[in-house]
């Protein structure tokens, strides 16, 4: 649902969406897949919101199932990499690639029955038969995956990659207080 209400400016009634106007407060909503076109469509925010002021805060609010890896590090490299600080908030669930995106910000708040969901990568769309040079080189891949999102939670959280791995071995739900104590989260809020 697109959000959509009048306005009245110098040119008369304009329509604006709730994202238009959130935009114009550095406020970027993530609300869906991690995808090719989601995370290009966050990039494409943050870098025109960078171009607009690269000395004002940009708040990232997630609320995603995960997806796509190399989408989700794109996204993450470009939010590490700003001129501007960039900060998240959990408003639902961070699973997944969304927790990899939750944790580029330098400010990481969760509202108090939000949850984290950290796990090591899987491999998706798994059919048809394989022969096994293929198989071995899809393991690689995904081990090196492994290794690049477990740094990353490591990075962000203090913890050791062999604590990271412990945690992520299986699916990780965290609650806020959990995310806090692991070091994913950096505060609990009650508003926003």
């Amino acid at each position: 649902m697109n959000v959509a209400f009048l306005k009245e400016t110098s040119r008369g009634l304009e329509r604006f969406t709730a994202a238009d106007e959130l935009l114009k407060h550095r406020k970027v909503f993530f609300t869906e897949e991690v995808t090719p076109e989601s995370s290009n469509e966050l990039i494409q925010y943050l870098l025109c919101l960078e171009q607009q002021d690269e000395k004002t805060p940009v708040t990232v609010y997630i609320n995603s199932p995960g997806g796509e890896v190399v989408s989700g590090l794109a996204a993450y490299d470009t939010m590490r990499t700003l001129k501007c600080q960039v900060n998240t908030v959990c408003i639902g669930t961070a699973a997944s690639m969304g927790s990899i995106l939750f944790l580029a910000g330098e400010k990481r708040a969760m509202l108090p029955h939000t949850k984290i969901m950290i796990h090591d990568p899987l491999i998706s769309g798994l059919s048809g038969s394989r022969k096994a040079l293929e198989l071995e080189k899809e393991a690689k891949q995904l081990l090196e995956t492994r290794e690049i999102t477990g740094r990353i939670i490591a990075e962000r959280s203090g913890h050791k990659l062999r604590e990271v791995y412990a945690k992520t071995k299986e699916d990780c739900f965290l609650t806020a207080e959990e995310a806090l104590d692991f070091g994913i989260a950096t505060e609990i809020v009650d508003r926003l």
